[in-house]
């Protein structure tokens, strides 16, 4: 049984943004309560390279840039789709050449929408892989003021140009093409850039940035990421338990705050605090959720589906074959070697709930959310499941065994 009180990690998607809009106020700048593991380490590195220093402090990190400066060697965003995105934007300002890679994972992992849109203003990039992936080369200045992008695989595309946007020569139309899936971290990334001072317009399907703006922020403060309290928090729905997860901002544009309305819909009980939500076990019943924007839940939606009687849905999840893992196929195969009655579905899965899980060896594919989704299906299960990662959790929640120990769940970390 779950039970608890723990604090919210920060969240991963603020850090990023943060990291990169610190940079670029070129001025002293203070990043309290960042998020540190292994994506947004890789987000450092990359600001390092491009000439930007950091000092730890007791509250998180000074940053200063004075000026962007050509990469001395190849910038590895290794397991992280926001540093090599985010940093395609950076490498299209600069007139030097930037060479972007990653690790095997992100080498599959798409970035044709970006790179077409950069092209359309005037960057010259090419793969140095298959086509559409990295690796790849960058070399800008971009100078034009009309780009489409193709809004349908990855928000990441469209936060990416509006940052570069605001700090390119000239203003810029942006238009999206399609629906725009994961639309809430988009909703950061207007927020964030606002919160520096940017002057960014929206009509839709257009953004209007305009161009050479200066940053302008000497603090932020990151705010608990509901991305990573979805696992605690479905650990009390599923066993239960009641866990209190704190630090969290609950007028925050984070999608995956969606976790606690949809733990409600699954049955759990959920009450709120200033800035903490509490969920308890109740009598859990499937139902059907679209997870188009908020794909990181889709794992651990999955697993109480698992548990919770009757049929559950989650659908509107095409872009989830494009993630760390396709996390489709790797999540229902867990499952459903852990004796759930759950099926794929293009666009996600349909899951009858209600029968008792047994022990499996999970294979995540190097997956994050992948292993702290089985984790946390692993404390309803009738036996002992192992999983054939030990660490990816470093990627987004370092603190994953800390806190899930300090509720009570027994999980054991074997090398």
């Amino acid at each position: 049984m779950a039970k608890g009180s723990i604090t919210a990690p920060p969240s991963k998607s603020y850090t990023h943004r943060a990291m990169v809009l610190g940079a670029l106020t070129h001025s002293h700048f203070s990043l309290i309560n960042p998020l540190m593991s292994e994506d947004t380490r890789a987000t450092l590195d990359a600001l390092y390279a491009l000439g930007t220093e950091f000092r730890s402090n007791s509250k998180g990190i000074l940053i200063h840039c004075d000026k962007f400066r050509r990469a001395p060697g190849v910038i590895d965003a290794k397991n992280s789709g926001t540093t090599i995105r985010l940093m395609a934007g950076i490498a299209s300002l600069l007139p030097e050449e930037t060479t972007l890679t990653g690790d095997e994972s992100l080498a599959r992992r798409p970035m044709g929408p970006l790179v077409e849109a950069l092209s359309q203003l005037g960057a010259r990039c090419q793969y140095l892989g298959n086509p559409g992936r990295p690796p790849l080369k960058i070399t800008g200045p971009v100078t034009g003021n009309r780009a489409e992008i193709s809004g349908d695989i990855s928000s990441q595309f469209v936060s990416s140009l509006l940052i570069a946007c605001s700090q390119k020569s000239g203003d810029t139309e942006i238009i999206l093409k399609g629906q725009l899936r994961s639309r809430p971290y988009v909703d950061i990334t207007l927020q964030m850039l606002r919160e520096f001072g940017a002057d960014v317009e929206e009509k839709d399907p257009r953004f209007f940035v305009k161009g050479t703006q200066r940053l302008t922020r000497e603090t932020y403060t990151v705010p608990g990421d509901y991305s990573s309290a979805s696992f605690p928090l479905v650990a009390a729905a599923i066993t239960g338990g009641e866990v209190t997860v704190r630090g969290l901002d609950l007028d925050s544009p984070q999608g995956d705050k969606a976790i606690l309305e949809h733990l409600h819909s699954f049955g759990a009980r959920v009450s709120l605090g200033k800035d903490s939500a509490k969920v308890s076990g109740g009598e859990l019943k499937g139902t059907e959720i679209d997870v188009r924007h908020t794909p990181d839940l889709f794992p651990v939606l999955a697993v109480l589906g698992s548990v919770a009687s009757g049929r559950t849905v989650l659908k509107g999840g095409e872009n989830l074959r494009a993630k760390e893992s396709d996390r489709i196929a790797t999540t229902t195969t867990f499952l459903q070697d852990m004796g759930a009655r759950i099926v794929p579905r293009d666009d996600g899965c349909e899951v009858v709930g209600g029968d008792k899980l047994h022990g499996t060896t999970v294979q995540t594919e190097g997956d994050h959310r992948i292993l702290m989704a089985a984790a946390i299906a692993g404390l309803v299960s009738s036996s002992e499941i192992r999983i054939d990662d030990n660490d990816s959790f470093n990627v987004s929640y370092p603190g994953f065994l800390r806190d899930m120990h300090q509720l009570g769940c027994r999980m054991e970390l074997r090398k």
